[in-house]
């Protein structure tokens, strides 16, 4: 019977991704009906789905940690050359376009995915069991490059506002590549152990032995419908972006809703992949998804948009204001206390949550 739902569901995990790449070349740029908008939905929605499945097969031919970078590199790549498309059409609502797309992926994974898991994982088999040696260097990699990315600007006196000189944003650029791949490094290679999920007793769990591994043949095509499936979910977000924008504006909302609602599509595969690890109660599986995305996040787009201000005539903002400092100083501290003992109750995620909810209320309403 799973043999047959499986072939079942082949087909439209391979159509999908290809059919939201050709939706997107014929709706890239245009203004778009509220029928194309409903349709345009309906294979985003999909193409979500499609690229967890394929991430899936993709991280059982490779075997964790390298799944679950797979999909945050492969996400981020996408995410990050979508950024510097907008920001070089955005004339001056680029300047904070980097600053707060990076933001809001650090609030929603560290906060927003990292809760969910924690509090479905612990909901689901008591208590919820993770590797602190691992999860406890993501977080210091990811607080280091929030703090010299997205919080020094601040506080600097070389050029006037919350912006980096020259020299200084070159600085931030090289310390973000530098510290991404010794994290990679280290997560694949010199301590892979660290990162892959644990039993109750604290036992690594090197394979899951329940399915056969894929076919090299098999996890290669699902790579090339991956990149295609998200290619489609970050393009359909931004072909659905002034949809979304007009009925923010005309709900009243801050302009800051539209960049946590795309973000949050963005996040989507990397969400849902990370929710179904912690209901196998792979709990390191959903942090390395959610820690690793905030990570490359910032790792990538802060090189990304320094390279990009060789050719932009704006300026670039990444600076926090006092009230984001303080959600981020804020996730930074709850977080260390929540990897420490390696276990977690629905307190813990439940924390996480509310955090998120701040910071989601206070986007809508500042």
């Amino acid at each position: 019977m799973i043999t047959r739902l499986r072939a079942l569901t082949l087909p439209w995990t391979s159509i999908v991704p290809v059919l939201a790449v050709v939706l997107l070349v014929f709706t890239w740029g245009r203004d778009l009906p509220g029928v194309v908008v409903g349709a345009v939905t309906v294979v985003l929605a999909g193409a979500v789905l499609a690229a967890v499945h394929h991430a899936e097969v993709v991280a059982h031919r490779v075997g964790e940690p390298f799944g679950s970078l797979v999909l945050a590199v492969a996400v981020t790549v996408i995410e990050v050359a979508l950024i510097v498309t907008l920001m070089v059409d955005g004339g001056a609502k680029g300047a904070t376009l980097a600053r707060d797309t990076v933001f809001a992926a650090v609030m929603i994974t560290c906060n927003g995915i990292v809760g969910l898991c924690l509090l479905v994982a612990s909901l689901r088999h008591g208590i919820a069991v993770f590797n602190p040696e691992g999860t406890g260097a993501a977080l210091a990699t990811v607080a280091t490059l929030a703090t010299l990315s997205l919080v020094l600007p601040t506080f600097t006196t070389s050029k006037p506002g919350p912006e980096f000189s020259s020299v200084q944003l070159t600085f931030a650029a090289l310390s973000s590549l530098i510290l991404y791949g010794l994290f990679v490094a280290t997560q694949t290679v010199r301590h892979r152990d660290y990162f892959l999920p644990i039993t109750r007793h604290g036992e690594v769990i090197t394979a899951d032995s329940h399915a056969e591994a894929p076919s090299a043949r098999t996890a290669l095509i699902s790579l090339g419908l991956l990149g295609l499936a998200l290619i489609g979910v970050v393009g359909l977000a931004k072909a659905v972006s002034p949809t979304i924008e007009s009925g923010v504006e005309s709900a009243g909302l801050g302009h800051a809703v539209v960049g946590v609602i795309i973000a949050l599509l963005v996040l989507l595969p990397e969400t849902i992949a990370a929710l179904r690890a912690a209901r196998r109660d792979r709990v390191q599986t959903s942090l390395n998804l959610a820690l690793g995305s905030a990570m490359a996040s910032i790792g990538l787009t802060i090189p990304a948009v320094a390279l990009a201000t060789i050719w932009l005539s704006g300026p670039l903002i990444l600076g926090l204001g006092p009230t984001h400092m303080l959600l981020l100083v804020l996730t930074v501290v709850v977080a260390s206390l929540t990897v420490v003992p390696g276990r977690a109750t629905p307190l813990q995620g439940g924390v996480h949550l509310v955090i998120f909810a701040a910071y989601l209320e206070l986007a809508i309403n500042p």
